[in-house]
């Protein structure tokens, strides 16, 4: 398995709308080979941690780095990334940060 992360800080004021356009956004994702699932995660606090609405996370889980490789260069990267701009509701660029699965865990 293999995780693919990308770190947005967004201007506070602009979570709402951030949170519409990916949620209306054609993710281009449906039939990509390796492809597991994809998640919008957004930082509400918790365990003594204190809440960031600017900070979110995209989290998309693959079959293994080759197929996430293999759809950074396809037809669906290009277009699922051509849907527009940020600009304004971003406080910076996205981190990218790549995981390789070390042990894993179904339940039960």
């Amino acid at each position: 398995m293999f995780v693919a992360m990308n770190r947005f800080k967004v201007v506070p004021e602009k979570a709402e709308e951030f949170e519409r356009i990916w949620r209306e956004r054609e993710t281009h994702l449906d039939g990509v080979p390796g492809f597991l699932r994809f998640a919008l995660l957004r930082n509400d606090g918790g365990h003594g941690t204190a809440a960031d609405p600017g900070d979110y996370i995209s989290h998309s889980t693959w079959a293994s780095r080759e197929a996430f490789a293999a759809w950074t260069e396809s037809d669906a990267f290009r277009k699922g990334h051509a849907q527009g701009s940020l600009m304004g509701i971003l406080q910076g660029p996205p981190v990218v940060t790549l995981y390789d699965s070390v042990i894993e865990q179904d339940a039960r």
